[in-house]
Protein backbone atom coordinates (compact mmCIF):
# COMPACT_ATOMS: atom_id res chain seq x y z
CA UNK A 1 0.00 0.00 0.00
CA UNK A 2 2.79 2.42 0.93
CA UNK A 3 4.50 1.57 -2.35
CA UNK A 4 1.28 2.43 -4.23
CA UNK A 5 0.99 5.78 -2.42
CA UNK A 6 4.58 6.68 -3.30
CA UNK A 7 4.02 5.86 -6.98
CA UNK A 8 0.85 7.99 -7.04
CA UNK A 9 2.70 10.87 -5.44
CA UNK A 10 5.42 10.66 -8.09
CA UNK A 11 2.85 10.60 -10.89
CA UNK A 12 1.00 13.61 -9.43
CA UNK A 13 4.26 15.50 -9.09
CA UNK A 14 5.26 14.66 -12.69
CA UNK A 15 1.81 15.71 -13.89
CA UNK A 16 2.15 19.05 -12.08
CA UNK A 17 5.55 19.59 -13.75
CA UNK A 18 4.07 18.93 -17.17
CA UNK A 19 1.22 21.31 -16.41
CA UNK A 20 3.67 23.98 -15.28
CA UNK A 21 5.82 23.49 -18.43
CA UNK A 22 2.73 23.69 -20.61
CA UNK A 23 1.82 27.03 -19.07
CA UNK A 24 5.34 28.30 -19.74
CA UNK A 25 5.09 27.20 -23.34
CA UNK A 26 1.94 29.30 -23.68
CA UNK A 27 3.77 32.55 -22.86
CA UNK A 28 2.17 35.42 -24.77
CA UNK A 29 4.41 37.05 -27.39
CA UNK A 30 4.03 39.76 -30.02
CA UNK A 31 3.95 38.71 -33.68
CA UNK A 32 5.68 41.04 -36.16
CA UNK A 33 5.96 40.19 -39.86
CA UNK A 34 7.58 41.88 -42.85
CA UNK A 35 5.10 43.38 -45.30
CA UNK A 36 4.86 44.31 -48.99
CA UNK A 37 2.79 47.30 -50.07
CA UNK A 38 2.09 48.68 -53.55
CA UNK A 39 3.26 52.26 -53.96
CA UNK A 40 0.21 53.26 -55.97
CA UNK A 41 -0.15 55.67 -58.88
CA UNK A 42 -0.79 59.13 -57.52
CA UNK A 43 -2.52 60.30 -54.37
CA UNK A 44 -1.77 58.87 -50.97
CA UNK A 45 -1.73 55.18 -50.13
CA UNK A 46 -2.29 54.09 -46.53
CA UNK A 47 -0.50 51.00 -45.22
CA UNK A 48 -2.36 49.32 -42.35
CA UNK A 49 0.20 47.32 -40.40
CA UNK A 50 -1.15 44.81 -37.88
CA UNK A 51 0.64 44.02 -34.61
CA UNK A 52 -0.73 40.76 -33.15
CA UNK A 53 -0.45 38.72 -29.97
CA UNK A 54 -0.07 34.96 -29.88
CA UNK A 55 -3.06 34.89 -27.51
CA UNK A 56 -5.35 37.42 -25.86
CA UNK A 57 -3.65 39.75 -23.43
CA UNK A 58 -4.37 39.45 -19.71
CA UNK A 59 -3.46 43.13 -19.35
CA UNK A 60 -2.99 46.17 -21.57
CA UNK A 61 0.15 45.83 -23.73
CA UNK A 62 2.00 49.08 -24.49
CA UNK A 63 4.46 49.25 -27.39
CA UNK A 64 6.52 52.15 -28.73
CA UNK A 65 7.15 52.21 -32.49
CA UNK A 66 8.96 54.34 -35.08
CA UNK A 67 9.92 54.23 -38.75
CA UNK A 68 13.51 54.32 -40.03
CA UNK A 69 14.93 54.84 -43.53
CA UNK A 70 16.67 52.07 -45.46
CA UNK A 71 16.54 52.44 -49.27
CA UNK A 72 13.21 54.27 -48.91
CA UNK A 73 13.31 57.76 -47.42
CA UNK A 74 10.84 59.64 -45.26
CA UNK A 75 9.11 62.58 -46.94
CA UNK A 76 10.16 61.11 -50.33
CA UNK A 77 8.68 57.61 -50.19
CA UNK A 78 6.67 57.52 -46.97
CA UNK A 79 5.61 59.79 -44.10
CA UNK A 80 7.58 59.37 -40.90
CA UNK A 81 5.54 57.74 -38.16
CA UNK A 82 6.23 57.18 -34.48
CA UNK A 83 4.28 56.85 -31.28
CA UNK A 84 2.78 54.38 -28.84
CA UNK A 85 0.12 51.76 -29.41
CA UNK A 86 -1.95 49.81 -26.88
CA UNK A 87 -3.27 46.31 -27.32
CA UNK A 88 -6.13 46.33 -24.79
CA UNK A 89 -6.73 43.55 -22.29
CA UNK A 90 -8.58 40.60 -23.84
CA UNK A 91 -7.64 41.77 -27.36
CA UNK A 92 -5.18 40.19 -29.82
CA UNK A 93 -4.19 42.93 -32.26
CA UNK A 94 -3.91 46.60 -33.12
CA UNK A 95 -3.28 48.45 -36.41
CA UNK A 96 -0.71 51.13 -37.23
CA UNK A 97 -1.49 53.33 -40.27
CA UNK A 98 1.47 54.64 -42.29
CA UNK A 99 1.15 56.91 -45.29
CA UNK A 100 2.98 55.81 -48.45
CA UNK A 101 3.82 58.60 -50.92
CA UNK A 102 2.55 57.61 -54.36
CA UNK A 103 3.54 58.92 -57.79
CA UNK A 104 3.71 57.84 -61.44
CA UNK A 105 7.51 57.78 -61.67
CA UNK A 106 9.37 54.58 -62.51
CA UNK A 107 11.84 53.57 -59.79
CA UNK A 108 13.00 50.41 -58.05
CA UNK A 109 11.38 48.66 -55.11
CA UNK A 110 12.35 50.40 -51.87
CA UNK A 111 12.49 49.40 -48.22
CA UNK A 112 12.06 51.09 -44.85
CA UNK A 113 11.98 49.71 -41.31
CA UNK A 114 9.18 49.73 -38.75
CA UNK A 115 10.81 49.24 -35.34
CA UNK A 116 9.27 48.33 -31.99
CA UNK A 117 10.27 48.87 -28.37
CA UNK A 118 8.19 47.06 -25.72
CA UNK A 119 7.22 48.77 -22.48
CA UNK A 120 5.72 45.66 -20.87
CA UNK A 121 8.00 42.70 -20.32
CA UNK A 122 6.88 40.68 -23.31
CA UNK A 123 8.68 38.80 -26.06
CA UNK A 124 8.65 39.62 -29.79
CA UNK A 125 8.87 37.28 -32.77
CA UNK A 126 11.10 40.05 -34.20
CA UNK A 127 11.57 43.66 -33.11
CA UNK A 128 11.47 45.21 -36.58
CA UNK A 129 9.53 44.71 -39.79
CA UNK A 130 10.80 45.44 -43.27
CA UNK A 131 8.23 47.34 -45.32
CA UNK A 132 8.87 46.78 -49.04
CA UNK A 133 7.31 49.38 -51.34
CA UNK A 134 6.63 47.68 -54.70
CA UNK A 135 6.81 49.95 -57.74
CA UNK A 136 5.09 49.22 -61.05
CA UNK A 137 5.20 52.70 -62.63
CA UNK A 138 6.47 53.27 -66.17
CA UNK A 139 7.05 57.05 -66.48
CA UNK A 140 10.73 58.04 -66.52
CA UNK A 141 11.65 61.10 -64.40
CA UNK A 142 14.39 62.08 -66.88
CA UNK A 143 15.29 61.78 -70.53
CA UNK A 144 16.15 58.35 -71.87
CA UNK A 145 19.73 59.53 -72.41
CA UNK A 146 20.20 60.88 -68.84
CA UNK A 147 23.18 63.21 -68.39
CA UNK A 148 25.88 63.08 -71.05
CA UNK A 149 29.04 65.07 -71.73
CA UNK A 150 30.40 66.05 -75.15
CA UNK A 151 33.08 64.20 -77.07
CA UNK A 152 35.08 67.42 -77.44
CA UNK A 153 35.74 70.60 -75.50
CA UNK A 154 37.07 73.84 -76.95
CA UNK A 155 40.80 74.09 -76.21
CA UNK A 156 41.06 70.37 -75.33
CA UNK A 157 41.76 67.23 -77.35
CA UNK A 158 40.47 63.71 -76.76
CA UNK A 159 43.54 61.50 -76.13
CA UNK A 160 42.02 58.23 -74.88
CA UNK A 161 38.62 56.65 -74.47
CA UNK A 162 37.00 53.36 -73.51
CA UNK A 163 33.45 53.11 -74.85
CA UNK A 164 33.30 49.36 -74.07
CA UNK A 165 32.42 48.56 -77.67
CA UNK A 166 34.09 45.15 -77.63
CA UNK A 167 32.63 41.92 -76.28
CA UNK A 168 34.77 41.96 -73.13
CA UNK A 169 37.02 44.20 -71.08
CA UNK A 170 40.05 45.31 -73.10
CA UNK A 171 42.96 43.45 -71.48
CA UNK A 172 45.44 45.88 -73.06
CA UNK A 173 44.14 48.46 -70.59
CA UNK A 174 42.56 46.58 -67.70
CA UNK A 175 43.67 43.93 -65.18
CA UNK A 176 41.42 42.05 -62.78
CA UNK A 177 42.38 41.98 -59.11
CA UNK A 178 41.32 38.70 -57.53
CA UNK A 179 40.58 37.81 -53.92
CA UNK A 180 40.01 39.75 -50.72
CA UNK A 181 43.36 41.53 -50.46
CA UNK A 182 45.10 42.21 -47.16
CA UNK A 183 42.62 43.00 -44.36
CA UNK A 184 39.84 43.21 -46.93
CA UNK A 185 41.83 45.54 -49.20
CA UNK A 186 42.76 47.59 -46.14
CA UNK A 187 39.11 48.41 -45.38
CA UNK A 188 37.81 45.11 -43.90
CA UNK A 189 35.69 44.57 -47.01
CA UNK A 190 33.91 41.21 -47.02
CA UNK A 191 33.56 40.41 -50.74
CA UNK A 192 35.72 38.14 -52.91
CA UNK A 193 36.69 39.77 -56.21
CA UNK A 194 36.55 37.51 -59.27
CA UNK A 195 37.06 37.73 -63.03
CA UNK A 196 33.89 35.70 -63.69
CA UNK A 197 31.32 37.11 -66.11
CA UNK A 198 28.65 37.01 -63.41
CA UNK A 199 30.63 39.74 -61.61
CA UNK A 200 31.86 41.77 -64.60
CA UNK A 201 31.06 41.82 -68.28
CA UNK A 202 30.42 44.08 -71.25
CA UNK A 203 26.83 44.34 -72.47
CA UNK A 204 25.30 46.86 -74.90
CA UNK A 205 28.56 48.84 -75.00
CA UNK A 206 28.57 49.23 -71.22
CA UNK A 207 30.76 47.75 -68.52
CA UNK A 208 28.79 46.06 -65.73
CA UNK A 209 30.40 45.33 -62.36
CA UNK A 210 27.94 43.25 -60.38
CA UNK A 211 27.95 42.27 -56.69
CA UNK A 212 26.24 39.02 -55.66
CA UNK A 213 25.42 37.36 -52.36
CA UNK A 214 26.99 34.06 -53.40
CA UNK A 215 29.56 32.26 -51.26
CA UNK A 216 33.08 31.86 -52.66
CA UNK A 217 36.49 31.20 -51.11
CA UNK A 218 35.20 31.74 -47.59
CA UNK A 219 33.41 34.99 -48.42
CA UNK A 220 29.65 35.44 -48.51
CA UNK A 221 29.69 37.98 -51.38
CA UNK A 222 31.41 38.31 -54.77
CA UNK A 223 32.11 41.31 -56.96
CA UNK A 224 34.79 42.65 -59.33
CA UNK A 225 37.64 45.15 -59.28
CA UNK A 226 39.59 46.20 -62.38
CA UNK A 227 42.63 48.47 -62.64
CA UNK A 228 44.79 50.07 -65.35
CA UNK A 229 48.03 49.73 -63.34
CA UNK A 230 51.11 49.21 -65.56
CA UNK A 231 48.89 49.44 -68.66
CA UNK A 232 47.30 52.89 -68.83
CA UNK A 233 48.41 56.01 -66.92
CA UNK A 234 46.64 59.34 -66.48
CA UNK A 235 48.47 62.65 -66.15
CA UNK A 236 47.26 66.24 -66.28
CA UNK A 237 43.94 66.69 -68.06
CA UNK A 238 40.24 65.94 -67.75
CA UNK A 239 38.58 62.55 -67.18
CA UNK A 240 34.82 62.06 -67.72
CA UNK A 241 33.20 58.82 -66.49
CA UNK A 242 29.49 58.25 -67.15
CA UNK A 243 28.01 55.80 -64.68
CA UNK A 244 24.89 54.51 -62.98
CA UNK A 245 25.55 53.49 -59.37
CA UNK A 246 24.35 50.64 -57.14
CA UNK A 247 22.70 51.18 -53.76
CA UNK A 248 21.80 49.46 -50.48
CA UNK A 249 23.21 49.03 -47.01
CA UNK A 250 26.80 47.76 -47.19
CA UNK A 251 27.26 48.53 -50.91
CA UNK A 252 30.31 50.69 -51.73
CA UNK A 253 30.99 51.54 -55.41
CA UNK A 254 34.11 53.53 -56.25
CA UNK A 255 35.75 55.20 -59.25
CA UNK A 256 39.21 56.18 -58.05
CA UNK A 257 42.94 56.49 -58.75
CA UNK A 258 46.25 55.68 -57.09
CA UNK A 259 49.72 57.01 -57.86
CA UNK A 260 51.80 54.87 -60.21
CA UNK A 261 54.61 54.89 -57.61
CA UNK A 262 52.58 53.14 -54.89
CA UNK A 263 54.87 50.08 -54.91
CA UNK A 264 57.93 52.29 -54.31
CA UNK A 265 56.68 54.72 -51.67
CA UNK A 266 53.44 53.14 -50.40
CA UNK A 267 50.08 54.61 -49.46
CA UNK A 268 49.14 57.40 -48.76
CA UNK A 269 52.41 58.95 -49.92
CA UNK A 270 51.55 57.97 -53.51
CA UNK A 271 48.28 59.89 -53.29
CA UNK A 272 44.70 58.74 -53.83
CA UNK A 273 42.08 60.51 -55.97
CA UNK A 274 38.50 59.39 -55.32
CA UNK A 275 36.54 60.71 -58.28
CA UNK A 276 33.36 59.08 -56.98
CA UNK A 277 32.46 57.02 -53.93
CA UNK A 278 28.97 56.24 -52.68
CA UNK A 279 27.75 54.63 -49.47
CA UNK A 280 24.77 52.56 -50.50
CA UNK A 281 22.43 53.44 -47.64
CA UNK A 282 22.84 57.12 -48.60
CA UNK A 283 22.37 56.60 -52.31
CA UNK A 284 21.48 60.20 -53.15
CA UNK A 285 24.94 61.45 -52.10
CA UNK A 286 28.27 60.95 -53.88
CA UNK A 287 31.69 61.80 -52.47
CA UNK A 288 34.87 63.22 -54.02
CA UNK A 289 37.98 62.93 -51.82
CA UNK A 290 41.77 63.10 -51.97
CA UNK A 291 44.12 61.22 -49.62
CA UNK A 292 47.73 62.13 -48.96
CA UNK A 293 50.44 62.08 -46.28
CA UNK A 294 54.06 61.08 -45.74
CA UNK A 295 53.12 57.67 -44.29
CA UNK A 296 50.13 55.85 -42.82
CA UNK A 297 50.27 57.37 -39.31
CA UNK A 298 50.26 60.79 -41.00
CA UNK A 299 47.43 60.01 -43.39
CA UNK A 300 45.35 63.10 -44.28
CA UNK A 301 42.34 63.56 -46.50
CA UNK A 302 39.96 66.23 -47.71
CA UNK A 303 36.79 66.10 -49.76
CA UNK A 304 33.21 67.16 -50.38
CA UNK A 305 29.94 65.41 -51.15
CA UNK A 306 27.18 66.17 -53.60
CA UNK A 307 23.51 65.30 -53.06
CA UNK A 308 20.85 65.06 -55.73
CA UNK A 309 17.24 65.92 -54.90
CA UNK A 310 14.27 63.54 -54.98
CA UNK A 311 16.14 60.66 -56.59
CA UNK A 312 18.99 58.21 -56.04
CA UNK A 313 22.18 57.80 -58.07
CA UNK A 314 21.02 54.34 -59.19
CA UNK A 315 18.04 55.77 -61.09
CA UNK A 316 19.92 57.28 -64.04
CA UNK A 317 23.36 57.93 -65.48
CA UNK A 318 25.49 60.78 -64.18
CA UNK A 319 28.94 61.95 -65.26
CA UNK A 320 31.73 62.15 -62.69
CA UNK A 321 34.72 64.24 -63.74
CA UNK A 322 38.09 65.41 -62.48
CA UNK A 323 40.36 68.04 -64.02
CA UNK A 324 43.99 67.94 -62.91
CA UNK A 325 46.59 70.63 -63.57
CA UNK A 326 49.88 71.49 -61.85
CA UNK A 327 49.19 71.89 -58.10
CA UNK A 328 45.41 72.01 -58.65
CA UNK A 329 42.38 69.70 -59.04
CA UNK A 330 38.66 70.23 -59.64
CA UNK A 331 35.89 67.62 -59.19
CA UNK A 332 32.48 67.70 -60.92
CA UNK A 333 29.15 65.84 -61.00
CA UNK A 334 27.21 66.51 -64.21
CA UNK A 335 29.56 69.48 -64.82
CA UNK A 336 28.68 71.01 -61.44
CA UNK A 337 31.84 71.87 -59.49
CA UNK A 338 31.65 70.19 -56.07
CA UNK A 339 35.24 70.27 -54.79
CA UNK A 340 38.62 71.77 -55.57
CA UNK A 341 42.01 71.05 -54.03
CA UNK A 342 45.45 72.58 -54.44
CA UNK A 343 48.98 72.29 -53.08
CA UNK A 344 48.21 74.78 -50.29
CA UNK A 345 45.62 72.34 -48.87
CA UNK A 346 48.06 69.55 -47.91
CA UNK A 347 48.49 70.75 -44.32
CA UNK A 348 52.28 70.82 -44.66
CA UNK A 349 52.45 67.36 -46.25
CA UNK A 350 53.93 66.70 -49.71
CA UNK A 351 51.57 67.25 -52.67
CA UNK A 352 51.60 63.94 -54.62
CA UNK A 353 49.09 64.78 -57.35
CA UNK A 354 51.43 66.13 -60.04
CA UNK A 355 52.47 62.61 -61.08
CA UNK A 356 50.81 59.89 -63.13
CA UNK A 357 48.00 57.80 -61.67
CA UNK A 358 46.18 54.60 -62.64
CA UNK A 359 42.41 54.08 -62.54
CA UNK A 360 40.39 51.61 -60.41
CA UNK A 361 36.73 50.59 -60.79
CA UNK A 362 35.09 48.37 -58.17
CA UNK A 363 32.03 47.59 -56.09
CA UNK A 364 32.98 46.68 -52.51
CA UNK A 365 30.63 44.93 -50.12
CA UNK A 366 30.93 45.79 -46.44
CA UNK A 367 33.94 47.48 -44.94
CA UNK A 368 34.84 50.13 -42.40
CA UNK A 369 32.89 52.94 -44.01
CA UNK A 370 29.56 51.46 -45.22
CA UNK A 371 29.22 48.62 -42.70
CA UNK A 372 27.90 45.23 -43.75
CA UNK A 373 24.74 44.41 -45.74
CA UNK A 374 21.58 43.64 -43.80
CA UNK A 375 18.10 42.34 -44.57
CA UNK A 376 17.27 45.49 -46.52
CA UNK A 377 20.10 44.98 -49.04
CA UNK A 378 18.94 43.65 -52.39
CA UNK A 379 21.25 41.64 -54.65
CA UNK A 380 22.58 41.70 -57.29
CA UNK A 381 23.77 45.33 -57.38
CA UNK A 382 25.34 46.87 -60.49
CA UNK A 383 27.84 49.61 -61.21
CA UNK A 384 27.32 50.39 -64.91
CA UNK A 385 30.02 52.37 -66.76
CA UNK A 386 28.91 53.78 -70.10
CA UNK A 387 32.18 55.46 -71.09
CA UNK A 388 35.52 56.81 -69.85
CA UNK A 389 37.12 59.69 -71.78
CA UNK A 390 40.42 61.45 -71.21
CA UNK A 391 41.17 64.93 -72.56
CA UNK A 392 44.34 67.05 -72.56
CA UNK A 393 44.65 70.79 -73.09
CA UNK A 394 45.91 71.92 -76.47
CA UNK A 395 49.47 73.25 -76.32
Amino acid sequence: MLKTIIILAILISFSNCLSSDSKQLKTTFIIINDMVVDEGNGGDNILDFTVSLSEKASEDILINYYTEDASAFQSMDYIKSEGQIIIPKNSKSVTISIEIISDNIKEGDEVFRLKFDPINKIEFSQTEALIIIKNDDTMLPYSVNDYITPESYEGWKLVWRDEFDENEVNKNWWTYEIGNGINGWGNNEIQYYTDATINSRVENSQLIIEAHDDYQNGKEFTSARIITKNKKSFGFGRIDIRAKLPYGQGIWPAIWMLGNNIDEIGWPACGEIDIMELIGNHASTSHATVHFGSDFPNHKYKGENYAIINELFNERFHVFSVIREVDQMWFFVDDILIFDFNSRDTQGMPYPFNKNFFLILNVAVGGNWPGNPDRTTQFPQQLIIDYIREFEKNQ
